[in-house]
């Protein structure tokens, strides 16, 4: 989500909005219409017993895929969402198929 502020006039708060012109507090609120993307389970779950097959700790798996480790943490806990070639890193390290991203 990429915010940008809309302030009035001379100081005082103004109202944050995405890119795309959203309410950040109504994609906040996640409603039906707005809803936050997550990373399914199954794939969540799948990294974390790839990676503790190869006896890799988060910030192990992080230093062989160049990232930082709070990002394979963000994967393992839902708050990040990898895009398909992010899990085509990881497959190659952890040696294994994991369930990718569904294609719109």
């Amino acid at each position: 989500c990429v915010c940008v502020c809309v302030c009035g006039g001379g100081g005082g708060g103004g109202s944050y909005q995405t890119a795309t012109g959203m309410n950040a507090a109504a994609l906040d609120a996640e409603t039906d219409e707005l809803k936050h993307q997550r990373v399914s389970k199954e794939l969540r779950n799948a990294i974390q017993q790839a990676r503790s097959a190869k006896s890799l700790t988060q910030k192990q798996l992080a230093q062989q895929l160049n990232m930082q480790p709070n990002v394979i943490n963000d994967y393992e806990s839902g708050k990040a969402i990898p895009n398909n070639a992010v899990i085509a890193k990881i497959e190659r390290v952890l040696g294994c198929k994991l369930p990718r991203a569904a294609k719109k």
